[in-house]
């Protein structure tokens, strides 16, 4: 069984015991959270598609770690013109393990 939901603004595909990393969320290490913004379930190839969400499902999880991302680099450069700029970013994630889907 597997459910797409909506998690912190962005959609993920999520099984049971799967690991997720999403943009920091404001739990605790140890936590347990759920996310009933479930749009679509399949169970067995049994769909359930929401318009837009689904009516008494559940994704439930337990947060795991508050990490940092892998850096990226920004990098801007005009050429012939001398104009360069280096800058990095690394996003704060938060590491899930989806603990149920309830649909």
């Amino acid at each position: 069984m597997y459910a797409i939901v909506e998690i912190a603004g962005q959609q993920f595909k999520v099984e049971k015991d799967q690991r997720v990393f999403v943009n920091r969320l404001d739990a605790k290490e140890g936590a347990k959270v759920d996310f009933d913004r479930v749009l679509l379930t399949d169970d067995k190839g049994k769909v359930n598609v929401g318009a837009p969400a689904i009516d008494g499902a559940k994704v439930s999880a337990k947060v795991e770690r508050h990490l940092k991302g892998d850096k990226v680099i920004v990098f801007k450069k005009k050429r012939r013109k001398g104009y360069k700029k280096k800058n990095g970013h690394r996003q704060y994630m938060t590491e899930l393990t989806i603990t149920g889907i309830k649909g």
